[in-house]
């Protein structure tokens, strides 16, 4: 009896482990050292040098549709309009640090 309340227990906890603790979690802190190096020329501030309206805060990524570490992502890794494609420059890891570095940004309205 003590043996199958074990194994049960031990099964909820893996279960509520694999729920709860994605398998790679994105670093913003590294992010913020790739966007300074990569794209705050024409992003300083979360803003968009290039086209004004389509800044990265809140409420324009919330906009356009952009408000996601998904759309975020594919939108570095392939470019769009002016802007270029990092797809080939920088590692999936770091488009994916970049994207939690805009997302934590936009959130904090880009004050640090």
């Amino acid at each position: 009896m003590k043996k199958i309340i074990s194994v049960l227990l031990l099964g909820i906890a893996i279960f509520n482990f694999a729920l709860s603790s994605p398998a790679l979690a994105a670093d913003a802190a590294s992010g913020a050292k790739v966007f300074s190096a990569n794209c705050a020329s024409c992003h300083a501030g979360g803003r968009n040098l290039v086209n004004a309206k389509k800044t990265l805060k809140k409420a324009d990524l919330e906009k356009y549709g952009m408000y996601s570490a998904e759309a975020i992502v594919y939108q570095v890794t392939n470019g769009k309009g002016a802007m270029p494609a990092f797809g080939k420059k920088l590692k999936a890891e770091q488009i994916e640090n970049v994207a939690a570095y805009v997302l934590e940004q936009a959130d904090k309205g880009w004050k640090k």
